[in-house]
C-alpha cells in the first residue's frame, strides 16, 4: 500500500504518496487492478497523439525467466548493451543530488561506503526486481528522437500515479535498459523497439529497510524561473 494507507486519494495526496519502493511482497496484483492502471495511463498526452509507448508486462513464470537470466548475466560480469545512450555520470548540482540520494538509501540499508559485498548485493536486488511480482518494460521505436522520449516520461509518471491511486507501489528502474535482448527474446518484439527502462510494481513490503528511504526535492526556485 501507499504511505497514506488508503486509496481514492486526492491528486495532491496521490502525488505526495508516490515514491520509489525497493521491496515488495510475494503477492500478485489482481489482473483487473493492473488493467485499470494501464487504462488510466493510456490517457497520457503525447505529441500529435501518436502514443509512442510500447509496454511489455512480465508476471509469473515470464517474470521469473527474465529475472533469472538477468541475474545470470550480471553475476557473470556482463555489463550489457543498452538500446539508448545514457550518461556515464552527472556533473555539478545533478551529481550532488545523485550522491545524496545514494547516501540516504545506503544509510537506511546499513551499507557502509567500503562495504563492497553489501553494495554488490544491493546492485543485484535491481535485477531481482526487488521481489516485485510484476515488471513492465517501457519501450519505444529506436528511430524516435529524444523529444518523443519525453512522451514516454509523461506516460510513465501517469502510470505510477495510477498505481499509487489504486494502492499499488512501484519502482522506476533504469537498470532494465542494460540487457534489452532478454526481454526482447522473451516477448518476441522486434529490433525496431528499444527498452528505455522498467517499472517494477506490486504491494510494498514495509519490513524492507530500503523502503524507509525518503529523499527531498529542490525548492521550486532552483528549477523554475518566473518572469512577468
Amino acid at each position: 500500500m501507499t504511505d497514506s494507507g488508503k486509496i481514492n486519494m486526492t491528486f495532491e495526496e496521490t502525488l505526495k504518496a508516490r515514491r520509489t519502493v525497493r521491496g515488495f511482497l510475494d503477492k500478485p496484483v489482481p489482473r483487473e487492478t493492473i488493467q485499470k492502471a494501464f487504462e488510466l495511463a493510456q490517457l497520457s498526452p503525447s505529441n500529435s497523439n501518436i502514443q509512442p509507448w510500447r509496454v511489455f508486462v512480465a508476471s509469473g513464470a515470464t517474470r521469473d525467466a527474465i529475472r533469472n537470466r538477468l541475474i545470470e548475466l550480471v553475476t557473470s560480469g556482463d555489463i550489457g548493451s543498452p538500446d539508448f545512450d545514457y550518461p556515464g555520470k552527472f556533473d555539478g548540482v545533478y551529481r550532488k543530488r545523485q550522491v545524496d540520494c545514494a547516501v540516504t538509501l545506503y544509510k537506511e540499508m546499513g551499507i557502509a561506503r567500503d562495504d563492497h559485498e553489501g553494495r554488490l548485493k544491493a546492485l543485484l536486488k535491481n535485477f531481482e526486481f526487488f521481489d516485485a511480482p510484476h515488471m513492465a518494460f517501457i519501450c519505444m521505436e529506436k528511430e524516435f528522437p529524444a523529444t518523443i522520449a519525453v512522451d514516454i516520461g509523461l506516460y510513465a509518471q501517469t502510470l505510477m500515479l495510477a498505481f499509487t491511486s489504486l494502492g499499488i507501489s512501484s519502482c522506476p528502474m533504469g537498470a532494465m535498459r542494460n540487457h534489452p535482448q532478454v526481454s526482447r527474446e522473451v516477448f518476441g518484439f522486434g529490433d525496431n523497439l528499444g527498452v528505455l527502462f522498467g517499472i517494477a510494481f506490486g504491494y510494498e513490503d514495509v519490513s524492507v529497510p530500503a523502503n524507509n528511504t525518503r529523499v527531498g526535492r529542490a525548492p521550486v526556485d532552483e528549477c523554475v524561473v518566473f518572469k512577468d
